[in-house]
């Protein structure tokens, strides 16, 4: 059975290649507006945005692809209770660094298997644990040009490690996928 990775993320496509090289990543051009009543719920259950828009991103891509295993993921930045996206410019990414700062919050990756008509999803989470940043940590990491399209604005893959004191949970699912967990089940469907 073909497998599709519906994401153009190249690291979700490096990690994918760690199970199988036999795989077509597609780019999904689909709203991934949260609608009011998913918004609502993501207020008092953030993990719950991943969740949905990694569905979305697979149903795009099962409507050109039904024949197939269709795999979406979405990862977030969560931090009291509040969605970190990608910063939109450096003033963003140096709030959302100080809001990571010296604490934990959670990384979340929503995963979404559509095969055969029908569809799974479910959640991975990572906690992390950020370091005390001062002004000119922030300032150095904002000028490496990498944060900005992360989500929280930082890259645990590069030069954002060195921000991180440790984590607890799977090391991937913070790059984007929880290589572990897909493997087991893509092994389901194969």
């Amino acid at each position: 059975m073909k497998i599709i990775l519906a994401s153009a993320s190249p690291r979700r496509r490096e990690l994918i290649r760690l199970i199988t090289e036999d795989f077509t990543a597609v780019s999904t051009d689909c709203d991934e507006t949260l609608p009011d009543d998913i918004a609502e719920k993501c207020r008092t259950s953030p993990e719950l945005a991943a969740e949905y828009l990694s569905k979305i991103k697979a149903e795009c891509a099962a409507e050109k692809y039904p024949d197939c295993l269709v795999i979406g993921c979405d990862t977030i930045v969560i931090a009291d209770n509040m969605i970190l996206g990608k910063p939109k410019d450096a003033q963003q990414c140096r709030e959302y660094l100080k809001i990571l700062s010296g604490r934990s919050h959670k990384v979340t990756t929503g995963c979404t298997f559509i095969c055969g008509g029908e569809t799974r999803s479910f959640t991975v989470t990572t906690e992390v644990f950020f370091r005390e940043l001062s002004d000119e940590d922030i300032e150095w990491y904002i000028s490496t040009g990498e944060p900005f399209d992360k989500a929280g604005g930082y890259g645990i893959q590069g030069k954002g490690a060195l921000l991180i004191n440790s984590i607890i949970g799977d090391y991937f699912n913070v790059v984007g996928l929880p290589v572990s967990t897909v493997y087991n089940e893509i092994k389901k469907y194969l």
